[in-house]
């Protein structure tokens, strides 16, 4: 790689990554000589990023949090914003934060002086989502400490509780972070059942990186790549659901109010438009995402979701009785500002 500047980048992407690498690694991951790699580290260091060294056959180098930010072209606020937006869109898997984020902020996160980490986190613990559709929570450090794992190919081990409650301890081999838009899925190697598996990170408790490293293994033969290995695994437990619905709006106002995940929307007129898609989510989910879009809609199919919006509607006017037959509200809510 003999291109300089693309070679410091490569080499400082590496670096960013929470674990020790040896001189050798990087020499032949950058396919340079060791002697190479020690003039290139010496280059990070005049443009301020605190690479340390540590000497011995198992020696090597690491990115470590300085007195300052490295130049990052962020100053103090603008690095602390970015950490606390990146944390909490990791958190509640917002949908357009996917893997790379996690890895932005895995990265940001190591390099943080210490004032700047404590600010994060104490902003972070001072602050509480208004809701989470399905009640499942992710720690950010969960998510980005798998990321890192991910990333330097080092193995987990982990709690995990299973659909059905059922305990276990997991040793895996960590291949990738696929986020659905409404959950977070872990694509890893079973050591104990020798298999592929996919995990729901919010059933995750105490994952610990062994620091033992691993070549990836090759996935299945009919998955390309994590997302399709965990779309066949969800087909295996939940059925895929093909959805019809006609909406009485533009598409580009039900495509803003419509999760991407659930499929491209066909105009049908001005004011009208169609969603035939299939989708792994679940019903009560999809029923609820099609109940937020704030206009008039009709389900085509399949059966079950119409039949489900039809239990919901009845549910919801159940609840508004009152509200009609007293013609005011029975209570006020909370003031705010």
């Amino acid at each position: 790689m003999t291109d300089t500047p693309a070679r410091l980048l490569k080499l400082l992407s590496l670096l960013q990554t929470p674990r020790e690498w040896p001189g050798s690694e990087l020499a032949g991951r950058l396919d340079v000589s060791p002697r190479t790699i020690r003039r290139d580290v010496d280059r990070l260091r005049d443009l301020g990023y605190p690479v340390e060294a540590s000497r011995g056959s198992i020696g090597g180098y690491r990115l470590v949090a300085g007195s300052a930010m490295p130049p990052l072209l962020l100053d103090d606020e603008e690095a602390v914003a970015i950490a606390v937006g990146l944390r909490a869109g990791a958190g509640h898997a917002i949908e357009g934060v996917d893997e790379a984020s996690v890895r932005a902020l895995a990265k940001l996160e190591q390099v943080l002086p210490s004032r700047l980490r404590h600010r994060v986190s104490s902003l972070q613990n001072a602050t509480v989502p208004l809701t989470r559709g399905d009640g499942a929570t992710i720690d950010p450090r969960t998510l980005t400490l798998i990321a890192s794992a991910v990333t330097a190919r080092e193995r987990l081990r982990f709690g995990y509780r299973a659909r059905d409650g059922a305990a276990s301890k997991r040793q895996a081999e960590p291949y990738r972070l696929v986020s659905t838009g409404s959950r977070w899925y872990l694509v890893a190697y079973d050591l104990e059942r020798e298999d592929w598996r996919t995990f729901r990170v919010d059933r995750v408790s105490e994952p610990f990186a062994t620091g033992a490293r691993f070549t990836p293994r090759e996935l299945p033969a009919e998955s390309e790549d994590g997302a399709e290995l965990l779309a066949r695994s969800r087909s295996r437990t939940q059925p895929e659901l093909h959805i019809d619905v006609t909406f009485e709006a533009p598409a580009d106002f039900v495509g803003a109010r419509l999760p991407a995940e659930l499929g491209a929307l066909e105009p049908s007129g001005e004011h009208r438009c169609r969603l035939r898609a299939s989708s792994m989510s679940s019903l009560e989910w999809v029923a609820l995402r099609l109940a937020l879009v704030d206009c008039a809609f009709e389900a085509h199919g399949p059966p079950e979701l119409v039949e489900h919006l039809g239990v919901l509607g009845a549910r919801l006017s159940r609840a508004a009785s009152p509200l009609r037959k007293t013609g005011r509200a029975q209570g006020t809510p909370a003031g705010h500002e």
